[in-house]
């Protein structure tokens, strides 16, 4: 197949019989002395990899530069990428290959490149080819390209452009031989140009190896490279790596929360045989919510009060309205004292502050109650126990922080690299592990020894308050068990089994008519009343307490 005019003119020249060095051609694929030129020679393996040797001879004091991209356009927003690998050169030369471009520098002399590309062999429509510029990106022009392509069936056609790329005009010559072998060669190539070849193979010769991938749009900016690949691999090992290290490390102690705990003896023996309760260390009933889940919960508040009235710092007493509605009063009993920790302070002078005795809790509603120096000393205190290093709602709100900023800036990447062509798909790995640090932000609080012995007790101390009946107290101190331990009852969800399990103790236990802590506007033999009442004020009790804000609404769900 002849290029053009001039082409075929200089062949019936030679055929008639005229020569002389202005229409000298060679015979092989051997460029004539002082010419550049390459002779490149392709051979298709049954696995779809193309094992590709290029002699190239360059003149005497030159040299020569071959960049070829690995990616090819083959449509709007699409291209072809091709992969080379074991890049070497026998002479005077270089070769390497990256992801991106295969880079060819040689010296004058003959030089013998050798490669082995992969990518070459597309299945399009009902078609197998292979597919290759074997000539492209030399920094000088080519005076001859001579290609060879070995398959490893007989080739069923051959298509061999040159030119600039995106050129369609024929090469020089491009025929099937004999056998399973296709020729192509072209004359005068210019700096820059592309000799593209393309082969028609039989079905089966070899598999399909071809990868087409977005180039540009979001599409590409999210594609998956093996950049953000390995991104995402290194995302998923931190955040399992990390999860794990909170769970250890930072989080809640997994062998206190998991292990079977017996019920924990907290009645101590006392003079003359009585008995008394004690909690574990000495934990009080608003400290305990707080060692469990590591927030200052309106219930921690509500137990409080309780604990208050049965320590005789406050009277509750119910009284009755004109609607036959319940309301309660609470009344100042004992001043504050040191006894009293830093929170519990603040309940009582949240409730009754300087030159107030009593209040309903109906009127609660109405007032201003701040809770945020009750949660801030509850917090504080738990600390200076050494039950947590340090408060747990500042380092929830710590790593809140990084978190979000994390994300923040991570959608900032995403957003930059998805309009510079980037790959975003990396900004993504960025929010994911913002989210995720947000996320376990709330596992971050560290218990000390001392804290994670204590949860251990306490789950004892529910087990008890779930299995003491009145029968295992001495009748003279029922009443004052019963109402030691209603406050921890009430913080661990276990208000309802243990006012039905004294409901039958008679109202007087104590050696005066009803509770000593508490007034019931009608007198009732036992505290059977008071059982089916008292489950009344703590929901208007926690109801006042919710409205205040700053604390979480949460009863009877601690572990």
């Amino acid at each position: 197949m002849l290029k053009n005019w001039g082409v075929a003119l200089v062949g019936a020249i030679a055929l008639c019989g005229f020569t002389g060095p202005a229409f000298a051609q060679p015979t092989s694929g051997q460029p004539l002395p002082g010419a550049f030129g390459t002779d490149v020679r392709l051979k298709l393996e049954r696995d779809g990899k193309v094992t590709v040797t290029e002699v190239v001879t360059v003149p005497e004091g030159t040299t020569a530069r071959r960049t070829v991209p690995l990616r090819i356009a083959v449509g709007e927003d699409r291209d072809r990428v091709f992969e080379i690998n074991d890049a070497s050169v026998e002479g005077s030369g270089s070769a390497s290959a990256n992801a991106e471009e295969f880079t060819v520098s040689v010296n004058s002399g003959t030089s013998t490149i050798h490669y082995v590309l992969v990518g070459a062999v597309a299945q399009i429509g009902d078609t197998l080819e292979l597919r290759w510029q074997p000539a492209s990106g030399w920094d000088t022009p080519l005076d001859s390209v001579s290609m060879s392509v070995i398959a490893p069936d007989a080739p069923r056609s051959v298509t061999c452009l040159a030119g600039p790329p995106g050129s369609s005009s024929p090469c020089t010559t491009a025929e099937l031989g004999d056998g399973r072998g296709v020729r192509a060669k072209e004359i005068d190539l210019p700096p820059g140009d592309r000799v593209d070849i393309a082969v028609g193979l039989q079905d089966g010769a070899a598999p399909a190896n071809a990868r087409v991938v977005e180039s540009g749009g979001l599409a590409a900016a999210f594609a998956l490279t093996p950049a953000s690949a390995v991104a995402l691999l290194v995302l998923v090992v931190a955040l399992v790596g990390g999860f794990v290290l909170l769970w250890f490390l930072r989080g809640r102690d997994a062998r206190a929360l998991a292990a079977d705990v017996g019920p924990v003896d907290v009645l101590v023996a006392g003079p003359g045989g009585g008995v008394a309760f004690a909690s574990p260390d000495g934990v009080l009933p608003g400290q305990v919510g707080t060692v469990v889940d590591e927030h200052v919960d309106v219930v921690d508040v509500t137990a409080t009060i309780i604990d208050l009235a049965v320590r005789n710092y406050l009277w509750i007493s119910e009284v009755g309205s004109a609607g036959g509605v319940l309301d309660w009063t609470l009344v100042r009993r004992n001043p504050v004292d040191d006894s009293l920790s830093g929170y519990e302070r603040a309940v009582f002078e949240a409730l009754l502050p300087e030159g107030t005795d009593s209040v309903l809790v109906s009127e609660l509603r109405g007032r201003k109650i701040d809770l945020g120096e009750v949660r801030d000393r509850l917090y504080t205190d738990v600390v200076e126990k050494n039950w947590f290093t340090r408060r747990p709602d500042a380092v929830r709100g710590r790593w809140s922080l990084y978190g979000v900023v994390l994300a923040v800036a991570g959608v900032g990447l995403t957003v930059g690299l998805a309009f510079s062509g980037g790959a975003a798909l990396l900004g993504l790995v960025v929010v994911v592990a913002g989210l995720a640090l947000t996320v376990g932000a709330r596992s971050m609080p560290a218990r000390t020894k001392r804290g994670s012995a204590l949860l251990e007790h306490v789950r004892g101390l529910r087990g008890y308050l779930h299995s003491v009946s009145p029968g295992d107290i001495p009748e003279s101190d029922r009443e004052m068990v019963f109402s030691r331990s209603l406050p921890y009852a009430v913080v661990l969800g276990a208000t309802d089994r243990w006012l039905g399990a004294f409901a039958p103790l008679p109202s007087g236990a104590g050696g005066t008519p009803g509770l000593y802590w508490f007034g019931e506007s009608e007198s009732s033999p036992d505290l059977g009343r008071f059982a089916r009442h008292f489950p009344a004020f703590l929901g208007a009790l926690d109801g006042v307490l919710a409205q205040a804000g700053h604390l979480r609404s949460l009863r009877g769900q601690k572990p």
